[in-house]
């Protein structure tokens, strides 16, 4: 797990194809990009059940059985009537109709069905790879943790749905933000062991760029987290007006620091959550122009990676825009959450590019003859 984190020396060592047998490499590549794919739609899916107010629904847990849709009336309006027991109902939808919950059902049920197909699809593969010694025991290891992050990303929604069950009308944004690094963390790691498979030839020249490229990494990381609170606490729907909020381009300490103490305005205060989410898009698309300037340098192969970043950064920042000042339409809010993803997606590459190990001899002779 430490190759994960930390970055290795120069020594010339193992290709990472190695942990792939000869003829699988493009199967094994292929299922990891597609699974990568998969957790994106999952998000994606969540998304438009987030945005459609749809996530508390289903109010039980049921990872099997659950799998199975209504097939009966008598079955809807047992389950609309227990929807009908929580305060989201009883304070925001009294007057639901039957066909209305039918459509916020769908979505709920819909992501968490492919839910249970990501699950089943990192599950069933991984043991076929491993029990025909397609892939290394480490590496089986590796992706079997990543499964596991799968299965944990269930459970941490079922204890979001939980939370709003009770004393909420939404649920809670603490878990929402958890729910969606949980996510985005899992899909960072497939993308990063796909990667390793799919790169052949490290550039040496661009070794300088290696911690901006951490950085950005991370700072798109946060900002999803910053994205998730503006979700969870519907900051979007206000201060709907850009460049300027309320007025203001920097908005003053007293209107962002009226709760006490003071952390709580970061996560729960609604103009600091959306402030703080277009600061930092702002310092990102700003770190990124600094980190293609810096890629001229490395070699045209670093520069390229780093003008399309600087493409992502820029359309996700203007879907941002668009987003806010339409006051979150469905459409425009799922855009900005799969760009939001797909920039983090080549962030990791770009920095996987740049990771990976300097192949020894035999590991380059490997290569050619794959």
């Amino acid at each position: 797990m430490t190759d994960w984190i930390y970055f290795p020396d120069t020594t010339p060592r193992a290709n990472p194809r190695d942990n792939v047998r000869e003829g699988h490499l493009a199967t094994v590549r292929g299922w990891l990009w597609f699974m990568a794919a998969m957790v994106l739609v999952m998000v994606l899916i969540g998304g438009a059940t987030r945005l459609t107010e749809s996530g508390l629904s289903i109010t039980e847990w049921k990872p099997v059985t659950g799998a199975l849709p209504p097939l009966s009336q008598a079955d809807w309006l047992t389950l609309f009537s227990r929807y009908q027991q929580i305060p989201q109902y009883k304070l925001l939808f009294p007057g639901m109709t039957l066909a209305h919950f039918k459509y916020i059902y769908f979505w709920e049920w819909l992501h968490r069905l492919h839910a249970r197909l990501v699950g089943l699809e990192m599950l069933l593969p991984l043991i076929w790879f491993w029990a025909r010694g397609a892939i290394s025991n480490k590496f089986a290891a590796k992706l079997f943790l990543i499964g596991c992050l799968i299965g944990l990303q269930g459970l941490v929604g079922w204890y979001m749905v939980k939370s709003g069950l009770t004393r909420r009308v939404e649920v809670s944004q603490y878990l929402l933000m958890a729910h969606l690094l949980l996510a985005s963390f899992t899909f960072a790691c497939l993308v990063w062991q796909a990667a390793g498979l799919s790169i052949a030839t490290p550039s040496t020249r661009a070794m300088g760029l290696r911690w901006w490229a951490v950085i950005l990494v991370a700072l798109v990381f946060i900002q999803i987290g910053f994205g998730a609170l503006v979700a969870g606490l519907r900051a979007g729907l206000v201060n709907t007006t850009w460049p300027l909020m309320d007025g203001h381009f920097l908005l003053p300490f007293n209107i962002l620091l009226q709760k006490q103490p003071l952390w709580r305005n970061f996560f729960e205060s609604i103009t600091t959550v959306q402030f703080q989410h277009r600061m930092l898009a702002y310092g990102i698309v700003l770190f990124v122009l600094a980190y293609a300037w810096r890629a001229r340098a490395a070699g045209s192969l670093p520069a390229r990676r780093a003008a399309l970043l600087v493409g992502l950064v820029f359309c996700q920042a203007a879907l941002g825009i668009v987003t806010l000042v339409l006051v979150v339409p469905l459409w425009a809010g799922l855009l900005h959450q799969s760009f939001a993803f797909i920039l983090f997606g080549g962030l990791v590459y770009n920095l996987r590019a740049l990771y990976q190990p300097a192949f020894s001899a035999a590991s380059r002779s490997a290569v050619k003859s794959a």
